[in-house]
């Protein structure tokens, strides 16, 4: 097709092409990186309009949002976080844009009193306000809580007096993914905080952050900076914990998203704080999670030796690895995730305490029961296939509520609700569901195994309808397959409305995460991505084999590093996939670190800077891998202007080549890119969740043959 033939907006082809370790890499559409470049302007607006055009022309919408929205208000409601008496949760109610966090406390009379202490859309009624973090201090009466607004994620730290209501200390900036951690008396916060752009060389403003002890009313510029030996040295984000009894506090640090920590542990005295000891570097090689106990020995959740995680305790005053004793050994069929302590009940004064733990057999969620030393006490009953979304215990000031366990709980026809375990009864029941009534379609739900290209076991969650008609139905698949991410069963209100209009909804365990551990995720990055991408398709190999599905009814969605899964997907077999929904998508896999937080994701995947690594990139990267004449499945792209991890160059950049290249009938194949203002990367309202699901279901259901009414 010529260019004058050509439906989609004109775009400039550079012959552009650079000479990188003995490879020509062409980038013809490297002007699309600038958004303020006029040519990038005028396309994008062109883009805008045929986009919308074809959007707003697609049938069964009404039906769809109706769904959809009927779906989400079911709402969810959070674990409670207890604080001497007072439980902190959050709650999203049906009609709500954003979730509210509360507080339950004891009223006057002695009953229960439950009151909204933050709420987004009061904060910003246009709902352009997300909250990123919150957390109350050790004596539940001040919470320290971070937003931003539009979708940046530039987190602002504010501190709220709960009883009134009011703010106590002046707003803070610079706190993007900025660990909290309160000193008891609810005086002090420890807290990580970015430097100042104007302090950092240019292009490295997300990369440069400091520990603070600082008290709350004053000026941060009388805050003290903690000190270590290693501590700034390359590292990218910093986590900080203080014990119980405020005689403890540990750090940990990563360089970028490498799944690798570093840990220091300090006494702290007063206003000062002792000399930060290594624990752990990132010549060690492993992954830690620690934190001293109210026993007062240092806990760690490790994979030293131990790929799907084992248990391990020291004293504070020795915590170097070879003082640690092993707990609970590695589990070779599931993956331990986290730890809680469980009290006996107060009329149980002879009881032991136990130590709860989370566990993931192939994603799905288990709970153990183990003893201090680490013999095992049996287990948790839950309430099938499904996750845990959170897990807390009463606090050592709230006695009353010990001998219990709340239970964040979901699973992929349950919205998020709070289950309870009784130690006295040993039973689980429903502490609270979600707020809303709703109505789940009726569905079969499976876990399936497959094999993968190289003979891999790999594992998918399939939803069907009761009804489902033998013969191939319009399927729509997805994973994500990055950065030991466990994608687990949970209630997704997209999927099931998939599936309510008649389609088959699967949810792929691609290696690449953590589903099976870390030796999962290493199995899957840097130069062994491509076995995500095998997995991809082995999974719809199998379902097209299965009769589950064809090639002419398959879909694929995802976002993210799961839009660098479909990106690349869609190149490698573009006669596999009918439809394509790729969300925030990496895809040019060349020059992704030179882009907003590209540079922290290169242990990941690898750096073009390097001659071998580059050859790893370029054997995949979705936008070099597109070629002229070949029919591609129907695409659409939907990038968020505000996205500050994923720069939306990336999807302009493959849209505008994909146009070029495309074989396929424009108006029964065609390539689209949806973009919106004023968000980003991860929180929405529900009204923007609903608009842009109703697009992305719609545009799949029409090139899949999914009839909606």
């Amino acid at each position: 097709m010529s260019s004058a033939d050509s439906p989609y907006p004109p775009a400039e082809r550079l012959d552009l092409v650079e000479r990188l370790h003995g490879h020509d890499v062409a980038d013809p559409y490297r002007w699309l990186e600038d958004p303020a470049d006029p040519r990038t302007v005028a396309w994008s607006a062109a883009q805008d309009q045929l986009t919308a055009a074809r959007l707003t022309a697609l049938p069964g919408r009404d039906g769809l949002a109706t769904r959809l929205r009927g779906l989400l208000d079911a709402g969810s409601v959070s674990a409670p976080l207890w604080r001497a008496g007072r439980a902190f949760l959050v709650r999203r109610s049906p009609g709500q844009e954003h979730a509210v966090v509360l507080v339950r406390e004891p009223g006057p009379d002695g009953t229960t009193v439950e009151r909204v202490l933050l709420d987004p859309v009061a904060l910003d009624p246009d709902g352009l306000t997300t909250l990123d973090a919150w957390v109350p201090d050790l004596e539940g009466r001040r919470l320290a809580y971070q937003v931003s607004r539009g979708g940046d994620e530039n987190s602002v730290l504010h501190v709220m007096d709960v009883a009134s209501g009011e703010l106590v200390e002046k707003p803070i900036d610079r706190c993007r993914y900025a660990d909290v951690a309160w000193l008891p008396g609810g005086e002090e916060i420890v807290f990580v905080r970015k430097v100042a752009n104007d302090d950092v060389p240019a292009g490295e403003e997300n990369l440069h952050r400091r520990i603070w002890r600082h008290r709350i009313g004053t000026d941060t510029s009388t805050d003290v900076l903690l000190e270590g030996p290693g501590l700034y040295e390359g590292h990218s984000y910093y986590g900080v914990r203080v014990s119980r009894d405020g005689r403890w506090l540990v750090v940990t640090a990563n360089v970028g998203t490498a799944r690798r920590d570093s840990v220091w542990i300090a006494s702290l005295d007063g206003r000062g704080t002792g000399e930060l000891v290594p624990l752990l570097t990132q010549d060690d090689d492993v992954q830690a999670v620690p934190w001293v106990e109210r026993d007062g020995l240092l806990y760690v959740l490790t994979t030293d030796g131990a790929p799907r995680w084992r248990l391990c305790v020291t004293e504070p005053e020795r915590p170097q690895r070879e003082h640690w004793r092993e707990l609970v050994p590695e589990d070779p069929e599931s993956v331990l995730e986290a730890v809680r302590r469980l009290e006996p009940a107060p009329d149980d004064p002879g009881g032991e305490p136990l130590l709860v733990l989370a566990r993931a057999r192939h994603a799905v969620a288990e709970l153990a029961l183990h003893a201090l030393d680490g013999t095992p006490r049996g287990t948790v009953p839950l309430p099938g296939t499904g996750s845990v979304s959170g897990l807390t215990v009463a606090d050592r000031d709230t006695p009353a509520e010990h001998g219990r366990l709340w239970i964040g709980w979901t699973d992929l026809v349950t919205p998020y609700q709070v289950q309870r375990y009784d130690r006295a009864t040993g039973r689980t029941v429903l502490a609270e569901a979600a707020p809303g009534e709703v109505d789940v379609p009726d569905v079969h739900t499976e876990q399936v195994e497959f094999a993968s290209a190289d003979g891999t076991t790999v594992r998918m969650f399939v939803i069907r309808p009761a009804d489902a008609p033998a013969g191939p139905v319009p399927t729509l698949v997805t994973g994500y397959g990055g950065f030991g991410i466990t994608r687990e069963p949970a209630y997704t209100p997209t999927a099931l409305t998939w599936v309510a209009a008649g389609g088959v909804y699967a949810l792929v365990s691609l290696r690449g995460g953590g589903e099976e551990g870390e030796a999962w995720h290493l199995a899957g990055n840097r130069a062994n991505k491509q076995n995500v991408f095998d997995d991809l398709h082995s999974a719809c190999e199998r379902l097209v084999a299965d009769g589950v599905t064809s090639p002419d009814r398959l879909a694929i969605t995802g976002g993210s590093n799961g839009g660098l899964l479909v990106g690349a997907a869609l190149t490698q077999r573009p006669d596999l996939y009918r439809a394509v929904v790729c969300s925030a998508p990496l895809l040019d896999m060349v020059r992704y670190e030179e882009f907003s937080l590209g540079r922290t994701w290169n242990d990941e995947y690898g750096t073009a800077a390097d001659p071998t690594e580059l050859g790893w990139l370029l054997s995949y990267s979705p936008y070099h891998h597109v070629h002229t004449g070949t029919t591609y499945p129907a695409v659409l792209f939907t990038v968020f202007e505000s996205d500050t991890r994923v720069d939306p160059l990336h999807a302009r950049k493959m849209c505008a080549a994909l146009q070029h290249a495309t074989a396929g009938d424009p108006d029964t194949r065609p390539v689209l890119i949806r973009r919106e203002t004023d968000v980003g990367h991860a929180g929405r309202s529900i009204s923007r969740t609903v608009a842009l699901a109703v697009d992305q279901l719609a545009f799949l259901a029409a090139h899949t043959g999914l009839e909606l009414t």
